[in-house]
C-alpha cells in the first residue's frame, strides 16, 4: 500500500511556523553579535602574554567545546536557579548560544591572531599606537579576514544548535514542529517542511554573512 501525504494539511499551521521561525532568526542575531564579540574579546586575552585570566578564558573554552549544548543549556536553566539566578526560557536559551559561540570564536578567531606577522604589532608601535589601538586596527581585520569562512559556519552551526532549546519549551521553530506534529500526527510532512525551513535559514545566513564579509573586510568569495 502506498501511504498519500497531506501536505495541504498544514496550511492552517503555517502562522506557528512562522511565529517559530522569527523567534528562531531572533535567537540566531543576538547570540552572532553577542557570541563574536565575546570571541574578539577572548582571542585578545587568548593571544596576549600568559596571565591568570587568560588561564581562566582558557578554562572557560574548554569545558564548552568538550561539553554537549545541551548540558549547557540545562545547566543554566535548572543548576543556575538553585544559586539564585532565575531567567525566563528566552533568556537562558540565549545566554546558553551566545556562552557557545563565545567559547568556540574565540579559538577561531585566535588561530587567526596567531598567524599575524610580528612586523604588524610593531608598525602599529612605530605610528604611535597603543596595544589596544593595534589590535583593533591593525592585527584584527586582516585575522577576521582569513578565518571569516570558518567563523561563519559556526555562526551557523550555533544557529542550528537551537533548535535544542525547543527542550526547554522556548518556542522557536523546532517547537512549533513538535507541537504542529503532536496535534496532526503528520511527522513525514512537519518534519520535512520544517528541514526545508532550516535549510534556506542556513543558505540566506550564510549569503548574508559572506556579503557583509565581503563589503566590510574585504573577505574574498
Amino acid at each position: 500500500m502506498s501511504e498519500q501525504l497531506h501536505f495541504s494539511e498544514l496550511w492552517p499551521h503555517w502562522p506557528e511556523l512562522l511565529a517559530g521561525l522569527w523567534v528562531t532568526i531572533q535567537l540566531t542575531v543576538m547570540a552572532t553579535l553577542g557570541g563574536l564579540a565575546i570571541g574578539i574579546f577572548g582571542a585578545a586575552i587568548r593571544s596576549g602574554r600568559a596571565t591568570w585570566y587568560s588561564r581562566i578564558w582558557g578554562g572557560y573554552v574548554e569545558i564548552i567545546r568538550n561539553t554537549p549544548f545541551v548540558v549547557q543549556l540545562f545547566f543554566i536553566v535548572f543548576g543556575l536557579p538553585n544559586m539564585g539566578l532565575k531567567m525566563t526560557a528566552g533568556e537562558a536559551a540565549l545566554l546558553a548560544m551566545v556562552v557557545n559561540l563565545g567559547a568556540y570564536s574565540t579559538e577561531i578567531i585566535r588561530a587567526g591572531i596567531q598567524v599575524t606577522p610580528k612586523g604588524q604589532w610593531e608598525a602599529g608601535r612605530v605610528l604611535g599606537l597603543t596595544r589596544l589601538q593595534t589590535f583593533i586596527r591593525v592585527v584584527l581585520p586582516p585575522s577576521l579576514q582569513r578565518i571569516y569562512p570558518a567563523l561563519v559556519s559556526q555562526c551557523i552551526i550555533v544557529m542550528l544548535g537551537s533548535s535544542v532549546v525547543s527542550q526547554v519549551s522556548y518556542e522557536e521553530l523546532t517547537f512549533a514542529a513538535n507541537l504542529i506534529q503532536s496535534r496532526t500526527f503528520l511527522s513525514f510532512e512537519v518534519y520535512l517542511v520544517t528541514t526545508g525551513i532550516y535549510l534556506v535559514l542556513s543558505i540566506t545566513l550564510r549569503q548574508l554573512m559572506m556579503a557583509a564579509g565581503r563589503k566590510w573586510l574585504g573577505v574574498q568569495a
